[in-house]
């Protein structure tokens, strides 16, 4: 039986945490913050089809705990892969791996992933292969030349089959980004200057993310929805505190998390 949103996000809140108990530090609060967007690609954009999981790069690697909950609730990869996560032996690290389930760019240091979309949307294109190519990025990702090398060249080469979802939490480990690159921001009017199709939403309502996707589907550009987030989102004691950037719960906050995602 297909369940809601929340609640969904909500058991892979809960789960996450689960794994944190098994590690010294995670990376709790980039996961919290753009669960709700790996879960509307997955499970409302993708539609559970298997042959599409290929279609996404998880650009901000710190953020891999929402993507192998989200991979196994759609069976890609297995409970016990996924309780096994960062332990001896095990095939799932603290950040994605080309060739492991799911995975098909390794990923961690930031400014790669929409470069390497660049290529595969280009070759894509070239074999009449119209399929898109989705990219989640970190606002603090946005802070890489990489990345706006790419954004520059991407309406050049009129590639309209990528769509870069950003986790737009407005905080990097260091602390809040208006105070330590103000300049980045607005973010929406620089990718609107370079020719690309932009969208706002709320990144933590996944309805509200599928829509504006679907709505941006008529306009033959590059897409890029800004997801306004939370880091740390669901906790409240996590939310908009950058030390949770990495950094496991002790047992009693363990607690305190897990009875405030079941009230």
């Amino acid at each position: 039986m297909e369940i809601d949103s929340n609640l969904r996000n909500r058991i892979y809140r809960k789960e996450i945490l689960e794994i944190s108990q098994k590690l010294s530090a995670l990376h709790i609060g980039p996961a919290f913050s753009c669960l709700e967007i790996v879960d509307t690609v997955y499970n409302l954009i993708f539609k559970r089809d298997s042959n599409r999981i290929s279609d996404f790069i998880l650009s901000k690697g710190h953020g891999a705990m929402a993507l192998y909950v989200v991979l196994k609730d759609i069976g890609v990869i297995t409970s016990q892969e996924f309780q096994d996560i960062c332990q001896k032996g095990s095939k799932l690290g603290g950040h994605p791996d080309r060739g492991n389930p799911g995975v098909f760019t390794s990923t961690g240091s930031l400014g790669h992933g929409l470069p390497l979309a660049t290529g595969m949307a280009l070759a894509r294109r070239d074999k009449n292969n119209a399929r898109e190519i989705f990219v989640l990025m970190s606002d603090g990702e946005m802070m890489e030349g990489s990345n706006w090398e790419a954004i520059l060249l991407i309406p050049t080469l009129k590639l309209s089959n990528i769509c870069i979802l950003i986790d737009h939490n407005k905080s990097i480990s260091r602390g809040k980004i208006k105070e330590l690159h103000p300049n980045l921001m607005p973010i929406s009017n620089k990718l609107e200057a370079f020719n690309w199709a932009v969208t706002e939403v709320d990144g933590h309502d996944t309805d509200e993310i599928y829509k504006s996707y679907i709505e941006l589907q008529n306009i033959n550009k590059p897409k890029a929805i800004i997801c306004n987030t939370i880091k740390g989102k669901g906790v409240s004691f996590m939310e908009n505190q950058p030390i949770w950037a990495y950094r496991s719960p002790s047992p009693t906050e363990f607690r305190v998390a897990i009875n405030e995602l079941d009230a």
